[in-house]
């Protein structure tokens, strides 16, 4: 009867060993039993770049890029981006479930909250030179504000990791608005907490003189189904660099500013076209890691 199973024999010293498999992978750590002598070392893996290497499982997202198939917590993208929003979308991401209205409007309430950014926050973007590059900006402003926040530092209190995830999202947007307006040498524009979460980016983006910026409803919507596309693509180059950074049990805002930084790079893009297929979680979906 076949089993779950991998039979490795090591032909120096002719030994076997029995390696289970889960969701069609191996555990590296299972490699160590494979040891010449009692006392020797174990047998470890080899994979330069992660190029067919799983380091986690999950239990968000399924995606197979040459099938088309893109799944939040088992639900089809193309549904999320017909019938909800990207906040709806990103309380799904965090808590599993889509948002009753209630919840919606708690959750839409919390983030809307920390839209604004410390006014020093705005005079160090100042510091940059005026030709600096957004990304750049972006990457140094993000990791700043684990200097204004020493809360964050509190990674093992559910209460304050809540209110990093709401800072989060409520202030890159704001971050990367005026980053852009910096390098096009326009004042920033504040937020607007009357806007929807993709009217405020827009807002922030390209707000001229006018008293009350009225975005375009087409271009409102297809921002926000593109944060939507974009709230979470597996273990990619930046996700796995957070991971690996926030392993350090650093506050997440110093890990973000390192996700930030392999953002940045020219090949983040490729990396995440190259990732390799490795297990199924226990909800069914594969995992992929990059290079």
């Amino acid at each position: 009867m076949a089993k779950d199973s991998l039979t490795v024999i090591d032909n120096r010293s002719d030994r076997r060993f029995e390696v289970p498999i889960e969701n069609g992978a191996i555990r590296a750590t299972d490699l160590q039993q494979i040891r010449v002598t009692p006392d020797g070392p174990g047998l470890v893996s080899y994979d330069p770049a992660f190029m067919n290497t799983a380091s986690c499982k999950s239990r968000i997202t399924y995606i197979d890029g040459d099938a088309g198939v893109l799944l939040y917590r088992g639900y089809p993208i193309e549904q999320l981006a017909e019938r909800s929003t990207f906040l709806e979308t990103a309380y799904l991401i965090v808590k599993g479930e889509l948002p009753t209205a209630e919840h919606l409007r708690q959750w839409t309430h919390n983030i809307t909250l920390h839209t604004i950014v410390h006014e020093n926050i705005k005079n160090f973007m100042d510091g940059f030179r005026y030709d600096a590059h957004p990304m750049g900006m972006l990457v140094a402003t993000v990791g700043a504000l684990s200097t204004f926040y020493p809360d964050a530092k509190q990674i093992h209190d559910a209460t304050s990791r809540r209110i990093q995830t709401h800072r989060l999202l409520a202030k890159m947007p704001t971050i990367a608005a005026f980053a852009h307006r910096h390098s096009m040498g326009m004042p920033y524009a504040y937020p607007d907490n009357d806007l929807s979460y993709p009217g405020n980016f827009l807002n922030m983006m390209f707000k001229i003189t006018e008293l009350k910026y009225r975005p375009n409803p087409t271009l409102e919507h297809a921002l926000d189904v593109l944060f939507i596309l974009h709230a979470d693509h597996e273990q990619n180059c930046s996700t796995n660099a957070m991971r690996s950074i926030g392993s350090s049990q650093v506050d997440p805002f110093s890990a973000l500013a390192g996700a930030c930084a392999a953002l940045y790079g020219p090949l983040h893009t490729a990396s995440t076209r190259t990732s390799t297929r490795a297990g199924r979680s226990s909800s069914g979906s594969r995992r992929r890691s990059s290079t």
